[in-house]
């Protein structure tokens, strides 16, 4: 069974930890029906970068 040799600091710990806040979604704004979207992704209405990719509303 694994046990440490030494406690590790507050330092060390946080240090570890720094990497680890959760980060909000970068959203855009699409250009042609003004719908916020995240990025990369198409909208709720089935367009991406301008053009339809899917038919009918997702989530329906």
């Amino acid at each position: 069974m694994a046990v440490q040799q030494n406690r590790k600091t507050r330092s060390k710990r946080d240090m570890r930890r720094s990497h680890d806040s959760l980060t909000a979604s970068q959203l855009s704004v699409d250009a042609t029906s003004g719908e916020t979207h995240r990025r990369h992704h198409m909208t709720a209405d089935g367009f991406y970068r301008g053009r339809k990719v899917l038919e009918g509303k997702i989530g329906e």
